[in-house]
């Protein structure tokens, strides 16, 4: 019978039981198919730690969790290449030696040394899952990512890190400032990948959200959802101006490859540009228009010298606020008509798509959700987020930077998203864009059906 003695660190190494409970597989370990297990309890030794206890807690935690990883590493190769020294006809893989690896430890690889193997004929390696999934570079990537997107440089990441002991800091690779960006470029390419291809056949999309941002001179477009539920959904970003249709467009028509239902009644807010209205207009077959209140009152300062543009501000604010849409839109066209002979330019401003500043108010949407939907603040602050975390980058490359850096910049947004309020209305807007698809179509039918009759 074996036993343990917790004061012999050879002896200690190879103690515990050995039948192997299942373990939840990693997901992201593409590569990883075999079933991980790992033993009920493992026996370690822990005397020759004390160097590391004088260091800190976290540190011998570290010290203890690699002495760990080592047992549990040696009791995956006993299980498939029996006991070292003794003959076993049942198994299904030789010792071949040792050889030095790589664990990811806080943001760093630390090196080890591992067992090999080969399977019984010889002919091919077998990976001990342990290790496969310990030296996972994908969790050093996200880590690095996590890293550079709250604002620490590549010069400074080694300071970032968590102290792990100096035994262990001083073997420690993959810190320097070239591993690191290598790392953040990887890592913000699968983000990008990933928003890119992502399967939207799943989302009951009721509104959506499309914008434009710049990158140090690199325009970029980007969609947000909204869906039945509440909660918000980067959907694509494309490089380019958001006043080409034909770009808009094609981020639009990828949106629908990508499996979202562009059949269903759907809230387009847009910040008046005619292009992303047409082009919302060519894929989605009921697109209903609400232009951003915000952005039309902004576009007006440019007309009006400041001392009148507050007393046009406070009127457009008050006509908003009215909860008659009808009446608010004729107190708007009267400040246009009041505008037109001292300030034409602001009074053509103004009357350039008012009518779907109002389509909000139109669909009897409440007024919690209607904070929401009448302008693009939602879509704006994912547009923060995304230049908050790429505040410390001061030379912009090429388009492709910028891209990773927005697409990784939306995707940790996501992460901080709560549920629009009033999202228990959404619902019910649903069935007003139902409703409003439905006049609008028997209203075009109608005039066609009297000249026939006539």
């Amino acid at each position: 019978m074996r036993k343990n003695y917790q004061t012999s660190t050879h002896r200690a190494r190879y103690a515990g039981r050995v039948t192997p409970k299942k373990a939840k597989l990693d997901h992201d370990q593409a590569t990883h198919e075999a079933a991980l297990a790992l033993p009920d309890t493992v026996t370690v030794a822990i005397a020759d730690l004390a160097g590391e206890l004088e260091e800190g807690l976290l540190a011998f935690a570290v010290g203890t969790g690699l002495k760990v990883l080592d047992v549990v590493m040696d009791n995956e190769a006993r299980l498939l290449a029996g006991e070292r020294g003794k003959h076993d006809p049942d198994r299904t893989a030789v010792r071949h030696g040792t050889d030095s690896g790589l664990v990811t430890l806080g943001g760093r690889q630390v090196p080890i040394r591992r067992q090999r193997l080969r399977n019984a004929d010889k002919t091919a390696e077998v990976q001990l899952p342990t290790y496969v999934a310990a030296s996972s570079t994908d969790l050093l990537g996200r880590q690095v990512m996590s890293r550079m997107l709250a604002k620490l440089s590549t010069r400074r990441y080694r300071a970032g890190l968590e102290p792990v002991g100096k035994a262990v800091e001083q073997r420690s690779r993959g810190t320097t400032k070239s591993s690191v960006s290598r790392r953040f470029v990887e890592a913000t390419e699968t983000a990008l990948a990933e928003l890119m291809s992502a399967d939207l056949s799943g989302l009951d999309l009721v509104a959506l959200m499309v914008d434009g941002v710049v990158f140090a001179g690199h325009m970029a477009v980007v969609a947000l959802g909204i869906d039945i539920d509440g909660h918000k959904h980067p959907l694509a970003l494309v490089e380019g101006d958001a006043e080409n249709a034909t770009l808009v467009k094609d981020l639009l028509v990828d949106l629908r490859d990508r499996g979202l239902d562009v059949t269903k009644p759907i809230l387009a807010v847009l910040d008046g540009s005619k292009a992303l209205a047409n082009a919302i207009k060519a894929v989605f077959d009921h697109p209903v228009i609400a232009r951003c209140q915000l952005h039309k009152i902004r576009n007006l300062k440019r007309y009006l010298p400041d001392k009148v543009f507050r007393v046009v501000e406070r009127r457009m604010r008050d006509a908003y606020k009215n909860p008659d849409p009808l009446a608010g839109q004729g107190d708007l066209e009267a400040l246009a008509r009041e505008l037109q002979r001292q300030h034409p330019g602001a009074a053509g401003s103004l009357r350039e798509g008012l009518a779907e500043t109002f389509t909000v108010a139109r669909l009897a949407v409440p007024p919690t959700l209607a904070r929401t939907l009448r302008s693009t603040n939602a879509i704006e602050s994912m547009i923060e987020i995304c230049r908050d975390h790429s505040s410390n980058v001061k030379r912009w490359q090429d388009g492709t930077m910028v891209l990773r850096w927005c697409g990784a910049g939306m995707a940790e947004a996501k992460k901080q998203f709560r549920r629009v309020n009033g999202y228990m209305h959404l619902r019910k807007l649903r069935e007003e864009l139902d409703k409003h698809i439905a006049k609008s179509i028997t209203a075009s039918r109608y005039p066609a059906q009297k000249e026939v009759a006539a």
